[in-house]
């Protein structure tokens, strides 16, 4: 029903235009209702768990909970000038309580990460601490000499700190002093910047070779009839269906000393018996290992923009004089570069994060940050250094997202 003089109304009376507004908002409300169940599944598994473990990295209250006297002791101390007696009274004081709580273990490991050999010294310490008298600083000097150490007292300083950058200066290969300053670590203990631009490497060349050997192959299937591309499109799939861990095992068989490959070189003059390659735990077997298992993710990606590109683009532009090479590289090519960018960015992705291939095949050269993290959580049991390795990877992960999205677009990325 219409009025010359005012909106259009629906039969109720009712203004259309608010009609239509209740309407589509009960429908965003019915698809957010059906979609609920779902989200909130993401986030209490998922998304959560990933943010408290992340929190981890920058989050550590264990030493300022079982050692609250020290810990406040400690605030106003400026790290750099001689321990005073009221914080070695707090000290014995703490000690003795962890001891008959038996939280001394746990004390002890936090400080031990800040400065390595103290372990010992605070579980032997806190054996004596009830029986200690004051002064208390010379009680804890005479029971071990490395007490009169600032070293020992600036480990604590740091590890009182309930919010913490010292687990991600350490993922960087930097160190938090006492006095909250941030410095490089000894050149021993620096691994895990190299670490990481070994993860880089792996990453940029696995996803290299995975191009190079799946973009004939997508370019072939998109180019067969129905039947022949269905039948190669089968056996890209197939490697699904077997277990990772079984591919990995199979190609420590074949890259071996004595495995197939070295007795092919053998055969074909390639190399000497007695001098058989070494393609087996090191940075080469986890790169012929990885392209091989992330090979398909490259292929299916690039087969399903390939095959929306029409054939007739290519016949005309060589009707018109093009060679076959112009025709290609002019036409072709840069209809299928989306289908490049999702294949890359996804090869990419995952190879950073892959665990299982280089933890079987890598040996030392052939490590990735996953396998130190694996190392930290079931290990040395630094959670709190394996999350900031994480947190580092994240970020930096966030970081390549951005530049694709500067340089090429997400929006230009298509799966097919």
């Amino acid at each position: 029903m219409t009025d010359s003089s005012g909106p259009l109304l629906a039969v109720d009376g009712t203004p259309l235009k608010r009609k239509l507004a209740q309407s589509l908002f009960r429908s965003r409300a019915r698809a957010f209702g059906l979609a609920l169940p779902l989200l909130a599944f993401i986030i209490v598994v998922f998304v959560y768990p990933i943010l408290d473990f992340l929190r981890q990295s920058v989050y550590d209250e264990r030493f300022a909970t079982l050692m609250p006297a020290t810990s406040e002791a400690m605030v106003d101390w400026d790290g750099n000038t001689a321990p005073t007696e009221q914080m070695a009274a707090a000290l014995v004081e703490d000690l003795a309580i962890a001891k008959k709580q038996k939280t001394i273990g746990k004390v002890a490991t936090r400080v031990n990460r800040e400065l390595s050999g103290t372990r010992s010294l605070f579980t032997k310490t806190a054996r004596s601490a009830k029986k200690m008298k004051p002064p208390y600083m010379e009680a804890l000097i005479k029971k071990d000499k490395d007490w009169a150490n600032i070293e020992t007292w600036q480990a604590m300083k740091t590890a009182s700190r309930v919010y913490t950058p010292a687990y991600v200066a350490a993922a960087l290969d930097l160190k938090m002093l006492a006095d909250g300053s941030i410095v490089r670590q000894s050149e021993e203990r620096r691994i895990h910047v190299q670490l990481f631009a070994r993860t880089m490497e792996i990453s940029f060349l696995v996803t290299v070779f995975c191009l190079i050997l799946g973009y004939p192959i997508a370019f072939l299937m998109a180019s067969l009839p129905m039947r022949t591309s269905n039948l190669l499109l089968i056996l890209v799939l197939l490697p699904f269906w077997t277990s990772l861990l079984v591919r990995t095992t199979a190609w420590i068989a074949m890259l071996q000393a004595q495995g197939v490959m070295n007795d092919l070189f053998v055969i074909f003059g390639l190399a000497a018996d007695e001098d058989r390659f070494s393609l087996i735990y090191n940075k080469t077997g986890t790169l012929i290992a990885m392209t091989h298992i992330l090979l398909p993710f490259m292929i299916l990606p690039l087969f399903s923009v390939m095959k929306t590109i029409p054939p007739s683009y290519v016949r005309a532009a060589k009707s018109m004089g093009a060679t076959d090479w112009t025709a290609f590289w002019r036409v072709y090519f840069p209809q299928s570069v989306p289908g490049i960018g999702a294949g890359a960015l996804l090869v990419f992705i995952l190879a950073i994060g892959y665990y299982i291939t280089p933890a079987l095949v890598g040996g030392q050269d052939g490590q990735m940050v996953s396998n130190i993290i694996d190392f930290h959580m079931r290990k040395s049991l630094n959670w709190n250094l394996a999350a900031a390795l994480g947190l580092v990877m994240l970020v930096f992960v966030m970081f390549l997202f951005w530049v694709y999205d500067r340089v090429v677009g997400i929006d230009n990325m298509k799966l097919g």
